[in-house]
């Protein structure tokens, strides 16, 4: 089969390489029809690229056909469509059983002292395999895939992979309750989404901040209020004009890593990743290389006894850490990958029911062959052309 593969910092390739196969009772194997690019997958192409080794299949945001299962795997079949959550979940350990799918017991990459494991996500969580390719084998299958109706096209339902499921739990762990105030940082797909998800739970302002002028414009068209942080000195101070001097009461930090900090922040996360592997994972892991611009962000914006929803991913320990002014705030923080299933039956029916209430017909700028991915990673990274998200049809 074909397959999209980190090749090295910065360069991926799509190339030829063995069908999956079943290899465990509970596993299944798809067919991909749509998979897309995650901002999480630029951390791989950039900087993380010590936790993988050449060749190693990218991707945890597929949807497809089932092809084959194996004997224990008994809710899907063969010709079933299915969208198979980023994170792998057995649904029955001490963890599942209490809906913290990503956390579960039974996948859980002990040796790095991770979490449950991910598809195509590095050494980190597990080197399974990702769906960026023509085929996937899916572990956990008699549990993880989520089967959805005829009718609609793939990309009505791809995003519960991760997309939307991700912010419907940033949403909801930022308590967002009819007339609050909500400040959501970086418009990427995962901002887009928690921003109209927001609104959708009864926020009576949904405010988001962003440079990109397509990202803004994609935001504006939905709703969302939106401040363009190249144009204000200080969007803390802005968002408190705002809001009476008081700050969001909710703020969705959806940016992580990728955010635009300093310069030396940012020289570090390149050097780390060009480092030798063993060297580079010490330096990512305790040196405090993550950029920092839109959590400090967040702190700033957030009113006294507020709450943020921290969804963005980090891929270090970041320092400083403001601790006496989010303890003299009273501060709530939550954060953490998303839960995927547990938040299915909550979405499901706003993408089968009437209209299309979040939107999630607006969120595609680019479709390309599967063939064509590393073009696709290179004008996602850059921004390019408008770029927002993309799908990849193998």
């Amino acid at each position: 089969m074909r397959a999209l593969t980190w090749q090295g910092t910065g360069k991926v390739s799509v190339e030829t390489v063995p069908d999956p196969k079943i290899e465990e009772p509970t596993d299944a194997v798809i067919r991909i029809t749509s998979t897309a690019i995650c901002g999480s997958d630029l951390h791989l192409y950039d900087v993380l690229g010590m936790y993988l080794d050449k060749g190693d299949i990218l991707g945890h945001e597929p949807m497809g056909i089932v092809e084959e299962v194996g004997p224990e795997v008994t809710h899907i079949r063969p010709g079933d469509r299915v969208v198979i959550p980023f994170n792998i979940s057995c649904g029955h350990c001490w963890m599942c059983s209490r809906g913290y799918f990503a956390q579960c017991e039974t996948t859980q990459t002990r040796e790095q002292g991770t979490g449950a494991s991910l598809f195509g996500y590095t050494k980190l969580y597990g080197q399974v395999p990702g769906g960026q390719a023509e085929f996937l084998r899916v572990p956990q299958a008699h549990f993880g895939p989520i089967k959805v109706p005829e009718g609609y096209p793939d990309e009505r339902f791809l995003f519960l992979s991760d997309v939307l499921t991700t912010s419907w739990q940033a949403a909801k762990w930022a308590d967002v309750e009819p007339g609050d105030t909500v400040l959501v940082t970086g418009l990427g797909p995962i901002g887009q989404m928690s921003a109209r998800i927001a609104r959708h739970l009864g926020a009576e302002r949904v405010i988001a901040v962003d440079s990109v002028p397509e990202r803004l414009a994609m935001a504006a068209r939905n709703g969302i209020e939106t401040i363009d942080m190249g144009t204000v000195d200080d969007v803390p101070d802005a968002v408190r004009q705002l809001t009476h001097g008081r700050g969001a009461d909710r703020v969705i930090e959806a940016v992580g890593m990728e955010a635009h900090g300093s310069p030396i922040q940012s020289a570090a996360m390149k050097a780390a990743g060009m480092l030798p592997d063993p060297i580079a994972r010490k330096a990512t892991e305790t040196l405090g290389v993550d950029r920092m611009a839109a959590l400090h962000t967040a702190f700033g914006a957030v009113r006294r006894a507020g709450t943020i929803s921290i969804i963005g991913v980090y891929g270090g320990n970041a320092d400083p850490f403001p601790m006496m002014d989010l303890f003299d705030k009273g501060v709530t923080l939550r954060m953490g990958q998303a839960h995927v299933k547990r938040w299915v039956d909550e979405v499901m029916p706003l993408l089968t029911g009437d209209g299309d209430p979040l939107g999630v017909d607006d969120l595609v700028t680019h479709r390309m062959p599967l063939e064509e991915a590393p073009h696709a990673y290179d004008i996602f990274k850059k921004k390019d052309d408008g770029c927002i998200k993309v799908v990849l049809k193998p």
